[in-house]
This record gives C-alpha cells, structure tokens and sequence, in this order.
C-alpha cells in the first residue's frame, strides 16, 4: 500500500509534466495554426493545381495533425486534472490514471502519423520544384515559394508538438506503473 508521499509525488509529477506537455503544444499549436491560416490566406499555392501536385494533400494531413493536436491538448488538461485529483480524497484508480494517459499516447501516436504522411506529401513536390530548376538559370515556371517552405516548417512544428506529447506521455506512464 502505497503512503501518502507516493500519492504526493505522483501528483505533482502528473501536474509538472501535464503543464509542460500542455504548454508547450499550445505553442507549437498557435505556430501551426498561424501557418496554415497564412496557407489558406496568403498563398495561392493550392488553388494553382499544375504547380502544387501534393501540397494541397499535404496540407490537408498537417491541418488533421492539428485537429489531433487540439485533442492531445485537451487530453494533457486532464492529465493536470487527474494529478490534482490523486492528491484529494476523491482519487482515481491507477487503471484510471493510465487510461487517461494512453488515450493521449495513442492521439499523439496518430498525431505523428498523420503529420509524417503530410510531410512526405510536403517534401516531394518541393524536391520536384527544385529539381526541375537549372542554376544560374531564370526560371519562371515552377519557383520554389516562401508559402511552401512556410507549410513544410508548419508541419515540422505539428511534428515536434506530437513529440514531445509522446514523450510526456511515455515518461507519465512510467511514473504512474513505477513501483518503489
């Protein structure tokens, strides 16, 4: 039977790393978002089907990346929840506790699947463009844009968001089955 300073650690570990996991995806979250509001926007990348032949699919992975991202974000506000809950009378089990947690694994796990597809959707076109390309020559029919380097290094943070929740996640699991 576990005492009462386990219960206190344990807390304020799930607490401590929920927050960080929370905070730093927030981040990369906000980053995201703005990349792709600025995609949707400012670029006419995706509308213009001849040049763009995968950055449209692309795109669209990183954007569901997000979604999942906006998932694991509510799943790491109640991981805090549950570290708050483990110190009050009211604590939950620790099958409970571990359900919570590989339910954020497992978005996180999607998470990196779908913005991994969405960046080989991503880098493909642009290797095309850039292979197509003769130094030193003026070429007018497929230059390389900013928007599209923008939505690669978007998905590079929708990437690192999900990383770093795996790792939390990871790191909380292995608090919550550690045994003293």
């Amino acid at each position: 039977m576990p005492d009462r300073l386990d219960f206190q650690q344990l807390s304020s570990g799930l607490r401590r790393m929920g927050w960080i996991r929370f905070w730093s995806q927030l981040v990369l979250g906000t980053v995201v978002l703005g990349v792709l509001v600025f995609a949707a926007i400012g670029g006419s990348t995706v509308r213009d089907a001849a040049r763009s032949v995968g950055l449209g699919t692309g795109i669209s992975l990183t954007t569901l990346a997000f979604v999942v991202l906006l998932f694991s974000l509510w799943q790491s506000w109640l991981v805090v929840r549950t570290g708050r809950a483990i110190d009050s009378a009211a604590r939950p089990s620790r099958g409970e506790t571990a359900r919570r947690i590989k339910r954020s694994l497992l978005a996180d796990l999607i998470g990196l699947v779908l913005a991994l597809l969405g960046y080989q959707a991503l880098a493909g076109p642009l290797f095309i463009q850039a292979a197509s390309q003769t130094p030193g020559v003026q070429v007018d029919n497929l230059p390389i844009t900013a928007t599209e380097i923008v939505v690669v290094l978007g998905n590079a943070q929708a990437l690192f968001a999900h990383l770093i929740g795996l790792c939390c996640s990871l790191w909380l699991l292995q608090r919550v089955y550690r045994t003293n």
